[in-house]
């Protein structure tokens, strides 16, 4: 299964949220592949050193993208594929193999008024391939008194598009784990509330990847 972050923007949580997914699986015992799609490279410098047991691969183009996520997705149970953010090709070719696209995007005006946009990709991939990828938005570095306001919530139902129920908070235990060459999950006491937001929200996602549940019947509802 391939499971992308996508958003045509920079800066909304992309690599924070493929990063963790990844450690998070890794945690649960399963065999993951990250595949960094975004020149910065930012996702593939930090899981290298922090998840080891993970498997790290960077594909900076389109062409890379179509010819080599194919034979990721048939290797690994979970690839994890983040991508970048003013690369719209980039960002069309990862769709054409993704099984799941999540948006992450901020919690403001803004971010509804272009949510629409960013979901015009996913649906283009969408009626080629039939269906796939499936969708969901999910509202990221969230202020802390926020909670969902109408103008998202409005935004996200027009689309047709669903929106996690968990929001990921803004912190800085997201910020400081790459540099300390962590995940949030084995960071300390000092990333415990950050550890707990984003197993919430995984879980929320991805029910099926906690032991015991089958992962072949993911998105199946």
């Amino acid at each position: 299964m391939v499971i992308a972050f996508v958003n045509s923007k920079g800066g909304v949580g992309k690599s924070t949220l493929a990063g963790s997914l990844v450690a998070w699986l890794v945690s649960h015992g399963h065999r993951v592949a990250l595949a960094d799609c975004d020149s910065q490279e930012s996702s593939s410098e930090w899981i290298r050193t922090s998840v080891p047991k993970a498997h790290v691969f960077r594909f900076p183009t389109a062409d890379e993208i179509l010819d080599e996520l194919p034979e990721l997705k048939r290797e690994f149970p979970f690839v994890i594929a983040d991508g970048p953010g003013a690369q719209i090709e980039t960002s069309r070719a990862l769709l054409m193999w993704a099984d799941i696209a999540i948006i992450p995007c901020k919690a403001s005006m803004f971010e509804a008024r272009a949510l629409a946009k960013n979901t015009s990709f996913v649906r283009q991939a969408q009626a080629i391939r039939g269906g796939l990828p499936m969708a969901i938005a999910v509202l990221s570095m969230v202020g802390r008194g926020y909670r969902l306001t109408r103008d998202m919530v409005e935004a996200a139902a027009a689309l047709n598009l669903e929106l996690a129920k968990t929001a990921v908070t803004l912190r800085q235990a997201y910020a400081d784990a790459p540099g300390q060459n962590r995940s949030v999950f084995d960071s300390g006491y000092s990333a415990r509330e950050a550890a707990k937001e984003l197993s919430v929200l995984f879980e929320e996602l991805f029910p099926e990847a906690i032991p015991g549940h089958r992962t072949d019947e993911y998105w199946k509802s």
